[in-house]
């Protein structure tokens, strides 16, 4: 398999699922970093977890249309161009 762009942006995709489909309650609570893990005070700078959590909840919420439509066309042309 030759690196070209296209496996490149595949690749990022497979990135994103998998970010998309860890669950909270399941997975993220298991190992620590459940919803109420890491609250700071006001005028505190945010940890490293945090923003992680952060990260995997607004994927999620965000990038969940997206997603589908781009997983759907990658399918596509993997169908049609192999």
């Amino acid at each position: 398999m030759a690196f070209t762009l296209y496996s490149l942006l595949q690749a990022a995709l497979l990135c994103v699922n998998a970010i998309a489909v860890l669950h909270e309650e399941r997975f993220l609570k298991n190992i620590g970093w459940g919803t109420d893990q890491g609250i700071g005070g006001f005028g505190e700078e945010p940890g490293i977890k945090s923003q992680l959590t952060n990260l995997i909840r607004s994927v999620r919420t965000v990038m969940r249309v997206p997603l589908i439509i781009v997983n759907s066309v990658a399918i596509i042309l993997l169908l049609l161009f192999g």
